[in-house]
């Protein structure tokens, strides 16, 4: 049987192109086709079609709608034999949807894995993701070989949501040292540095880090195609808050990095890579 595979944003097409070449047989679908025609694997006219070529399909989405669209939609996943089949779903979702998805493809015969992922495209293209997964231990197993293709770093959280809410804290943290490491660049530049001394200086003091070595080229060249935009990371800085006010306790930092990757939609920059929040203070910067 082939591996399926849903959703090919930036970041799964690169899961997809890493499974491809590691020789893992692929059947997809796109919403938008042209996306996937340049994969050379064979294409399904729905969600629904992959099942019956695949016992395994992974999703990657850009949110928990979405998800919800492809699973219960119009020739979405339950239209199709799910009796066996396992969904592994790398989107980052909210904490409460996934508690469904598990219950619905499980009513249906299949089970559900959350697999969310550390990492975007250029770890991704090469395989070294870091995958957390909750869900029954036995699917877990099974599709274990296909998630050492993706990721050198794998997690299993058995406990139904725990793999997501823990996505939602890594980014917390992502989020939050992004914006500190662009407004600390504006900084260095505003009292005379050269910006790429500044981030040469953060690179090996307390900027050093995997963060600052992945975007450190874009801050750089001010190039920010997308890899993970400011969309996203605001989406799953907003399902964090919702897990502060489950646990009724709040969010401080990342309360005020999600605002700040807020502005990038006034600002009509959403679309772009997060490193982009160095330019909404370096705007700043310029019209005091």
């Amino acid at each position: 049987m082939k591996t399926g595979f849903i959703g090919l944003g930036n970041l799964g097409k690169a899961i997809a192109r890493r499974l491809i070449a590691e020789e893992t047989e692929l059947v997809v679908w796109n919403r938008t086709r042209q996306k996937a025609e340049d994969l050379g694997v064979e294409i399904t006219e729905s969600p629904a079609g992959i099942l019956s070529e695949a016992d395994t399909v992974f999703i990657n989405l850009v949110d928990s709608d979405a998800v919800t669209q492809v699973i219960t939609g119009k020739d979405g996943l339950l239209e199709g034999d799910c009796k066996g089949k396992i969904v592994v779903d790398t989107t980052t979702n909210h904490f409460d949807r996934v508690l469904v998805f598990h219950e619905i493809l499980k009513k249906h015969g299949a089970c559900y894995l959350e697999a969310p992922v550390l990492g975007s495209v250029v770890p991704a293209s090469s395989g070294k993701l870091t995958v957390l997964v909750s869900g029954e231990k036995a699917a877990y197993e099974s599709v274990k070989p296909l998630l050492k293709k993706i990721g050198t770093n794998i997690f299993y959280l058995e406990g139904r949501t725990l793999a997501t809410k823990m996505k939602l804290i890594n980014n917390l943290v992502l989020g939050v040292f992004m914006t500190a490491l662009a407004e600390a660049t504006v900084f260095g530049e505003d009292v005379g540095v050269d910006k790429e001394r500044v981030l040469d200086i953060l690179s090996v003091g307390a900027g050093n880090s995997a963060v600052l070595n992945a975007k450190k080229e874009k801050f750089q060249k001010e190039d920010f195609s997308p890899h993970f935009s400011s969309a996203l990371i605001y989406k799953d800085l907003h399902y964090m808050q919702d897990l502060a006010r489950s646990l009724r306790r709040p969010l401080f930092t990342g309360s005020i990095a999600k605002e700040l990757f807020g502005m990038t939609f006034a600002k009509k920059a959403a679309s772009l890579d997060l490193a982009g929040v160095y330019n909404i203070m370096k705007e700043y910067s310029e019209s005091e």
